[in-house]
């Protein structure tokens, strides 16, 4: 099969006749199967036991992302607040304002960035922009942002194994210089408001994003974004910002505490050109090898009238996909209720799956230099086994649960919770429309006829015949 070649739709999902489900992602050539007998697991840390009691604190210290913990953190970027009638974001939060409001979300830099400031300064010749330098000198213009700026850099060295000694004989400029990365640094996390749920009594008590609601849950996106759309415009060298979520530590989180990183790179990557050259091929891929496939199969299992969300096919781990139906192909240009639609969706299975299950959310977009129209998608990817010598030696992953199962462990929860009132209003299973072609970033289906005129209502005789 060739780079621009996508597998035959009837390869997609195969199921054995003992039972085996073999999968094959029609987007990466990823070829996964799932063996009857190998879900017979718990999926949760549910089997850890109760938990430990909480500490009631007025104020969370568990970790360095916990509010209690502000100055341990680098300079903030942004934060956002709740007003009197709504809620704000505010930029450039000295620290002497640190704790004059609180936050619901803070974007700050990663302390340990994948793509670090040098990198683009060294290979780019990339500086500081204006506007973050007057924001630097703001920041030390003040006795408290010099002396919080230079504990996070001592921090920084030491946990970075540079000898006490010679953290110690450095100068100030010296130290501040490593600054620079805090203001202009493509290494980003949104830090979640809580450690724990309110109220929480044990520490299995942890604030996900499917314990906020769904107002919470939007207002969390929103605020991504907004850094997104901020990343690309104050750094003309990135090609992709990547976005995602790791939850609980088998997923790669370092700490418990909910948070979304964005890392800005120069590449588009591997996976994406070849989205790139198969959208190329053909425009309507998204629709035809993704959306449109699961309605057929049944796999759909939540759809509002801005997204729809639907078990995934040939991924390594049990994977819920959530996809936009707008004509935007980037999270930035979605209107307030395109975004809400995802959102939702998104916050839906989060709540569904639990606080429990480890996993990755990870978002997928154009990039801003692709040439072709591609939907903003959202996959969630259960962290619930491990890839080990049989998936190395022979590229087959064994993924534990198959996609039919993943949509029957999903539903029911669904309709627990939204009777329950802790998700926003959705089609769900076989309340959804399931319309072809529902994704409309192809601009060859943006102008189709509605649901009634694409499936006019049987006449008389035809009813009969049908019957």
């Amino acid at each position: 099969m060739s780079l621009t070649d996508s597998p035959p739709s009837s390869n997609y999902l195969i199921r054995m006749a003992d039972g085996t489900f073999k999968q094959l992602n029609p987007f990466t050539g990823t070829e996964v199967w799932t063996v009857p007998g190998r879900a017979n697991r718990p999926l949760t840390n549910d089997a850890l036991g109760p938990g430990r009691p909480l500490e009631p604190k007025a104020v969370e210290d568990y970790c360095v992302f916990c509010q209690g913990h502000l100055y341990k953190a680098p300079p903030e970027k942004a934060r956002m607040v709740r007003t009197d009638s709504h809620h704000a974001i505010l930029r450039d939060v000295q620290a002497r304002e640190l704790f004059d409001t609180v936050p619901e979300f803070r974007r700050i830099p990663n302390l340990f960035e994948i793509i670090s400031y040098d990198y683009w300064a060294k290979n780019f010749g990339f500086s500081l922009p204006e506007a973050q330098a007057q924001r630097k000198k703001r920041y030390l213009s003040d006795e408290a942002g010099r002396r919080h700026l230079l504990d996070v850099v001592d921090a920084k060295l030491r946990m970075s194994g540079v000898p006490l000694e010679q953290v110690a004989a450095m100068s100030e400029a010296e130290k501040l210089e490593h600054a620079d990365a805090f203001f202009g640094g493509g290494h980003e996390l949104i830090i979640g408001p809580r450690h724990y749920v309110e109220n929480g009594e044990t520490d299995r008590d942890l604030a996900s994003s499917g314990t906020m609601t769904p107002d919470e849950h939007e207002r969390y996106f929103r605020f991504t974004v907004a850094a997104l759309r901020d990343i690309y415009l104050h750094n003309r060298y990135v090609r992709y910002v990547a976005v995602f979520q790791n939850w609980l530590q088998p997923s790669g989180a370092s700490f418990d505490h909910l948070h979304k990183q964005l890392v800005a790179i120069d590449d588009r990557g591997a996976a994406m050109e070849r989205e790139i050259a198969l959208t190329r091929r053909n425009p309507n891929i998204y629709n035809e090898a993704a959306v449109n496939y699961a309605g057929y199969h049944n796999l759909v299992f939540a759809e509002n009238d801005h997204a729809i969300a639907f078990a995934a096919i040939g991924h390594r781990f049990p994977t819920l996909a959530i996809y936009s139906k707008s004509e935007r192909s980037q999270p930035w240009n979605h209107s307030p209720q395109e975004l809400r639609g995802v959102s939702d969706l998104v916050h839906a299975c989060h709540a569904a799956m639990g606080p429990g299950i480890p996993c990755n959310e990870e978002w997928y977009y154009k990039a801003p230099d692709a040439d072709v129209p591609m939907p903003w998608r959202v996959m969630i990817k259960w962290r619930i086994s491990n890839p080990a010598g049989f998936e190395g030696g022979t590229k087959i992953y064994v993924n534990t649960i198959d996609p039919i199962s993943l949509r029957d462990r999903v539903v029911p929860r669904l309709f627990q919770i939204k009777n329950e009132g802790r998700i926003a209003p959705m089609r769900i299973a076989f309340e959804c429309e399931c319309v072809p072609n529902c994704l409309k970033y192809n601009p060859a289906v943006r102008r189709e006829p509605d649901r009634e005129q694409v499936f006019p209502p049987l006449s008389g005789e035809a009813r009969s015949a049908a019957i």
